[in-house]
């Protein structure tokens, strides 16, 4: 018998966006919606299992837990990348690491929802109305202002688009951007502290690398206007986290729109979670009915494949790392 854990699934609903029955006889899924991050409680309960499906890098696989899981075979992913993961230790230990892509515009759409809701101040709004109150704060039109895009990839283009549609100016700035790559996308490519300083609203979309980790700091942040905002629906390390908690507790800028954190789930005591002056959202960018379908769809037929002997039949053959030998 094999058995499969689904670990992370937050909304408890990765049991109805595949098809789990498909599995052959004598396969067995189970499903975890609480995150575990205590190391011996992770080993208590993925112990008994051969192959382990995960969301994300909700959970590293470090080489202590790696080494304390003899039993794995397979972990399947979501997504990429998975930075918080022991490739290495896993390769050694013959524990192939496969991932299957989602799917939708679901990131650059939560970012545009992010930018909304901090220039027209909608979280506060609605609490306002709850509370009996009518009309407290005073909006911010974006029509005429400036965008400032971090990386003009797959979403950032995107996103640039979605600039124009609200007649704003685009502005682009990255250690790797080029002025013909802005111009394509029909933004003015500025040097970086001409970006910070002229952007009305500045949001993130780069992958995280050791090159981008704390790439935007406290200067950064002081070169920005007081009232310009920053979204970042990317990777919390892009950002210097302390750096931006002071600038928003100084009112050094106006605020911030926040999907991703350096921990996460974001610990309830943080101080982002005591400012009025940020929008907060779990991470969930890439958390949609259209993504997790093809998410775990994708995922399902990898781990098909892998129990058949045939992982050429993956959908995404480039898998993670090798088996060795």
């Amino acid at each position: 018998m094999t058995r499969i854990a689904v670990i992370d699934d937050y909304q408890g609903v990765a049991h109805r966006m595949a098809d789990w029955d498909s599995l052959p006889t004598g396969t067995t899924v189970d499903f975890y919606p609480d995150h575990l991050s205590d190391h011996d409680a992770l080993v208590d309960r993925l112990g008994d299992y051969e192959i382990v499906q995960f969301m994300r890098e909700r959970t590293p696989f470090t080489k202590p837990l790696l080494d304390a899981l003899p039993k794995l075979k397979l972990l399947s992913g979501t997504g990429g990348g998975f930075r918080s993961f022991d490739i290495d230790a896993a390769t050694e230990r013959g524990v192939l690491i496969t991932r299957s892509g989602g799917a939708g515009s679901s990131t650059e759409e939560l970012a545009w929802a992010l930018i909304l809701a901090v220039a027209r101040s909608l979280p506060q709004e609605d609490r306002a109305m709850r509370e009996g109150r009518w009309q407290t704060t005073l909006g911010v039109g974006l029509s005429g202002r400036n965008l400032g895009i971090i990386g003009l990839g797959r979403l950032g283009s995107r996103v640039a688009k979605i600039g124009q549609a609200f007649f704003m100016e685009l502005l682009a700035w990255s250690p790797w951007q080029t002025a013909e790559r802005a111009a394509e996308n029909g933004a003015k490519y500025l040097p970086r502290e001409e970006f910070f300083a002229q952007a009305d609203v500045i949001t993130i979309h780069i992958p995280l690398t050791d090159e981008s980790t704390g790439l935007v700091n406290a200067e950064d942040l002081k070169n920005m206007k007081p009232s310009a905002y920053l979204i970042n629906t990317s990777r919390g390390p892009i950002v210097n986290e302390g750096d931006l908690v002071t600038a928003l507790q100084e009112g050094s800028i106006a605020g911030a729109g926040l999907d991703v954190f350096d921990e996460e789930p974001l610990p309830i005591d943080h101080p982002l979670l005591k400012l009025p002056n940020t929008v907060l959202t779990p991470h969930i960018g890439f958390v949609s009915e259209e993504s997790y379908r093809a998410f775990y769809g994708n995922a399902l037929d990898n781990i098909k494949a892998y129990l058949a002997g045939n992982p050429t039949n993956m959908v995404n053959p480039e898998a993670m790392n090798h088996r060795k030998g």
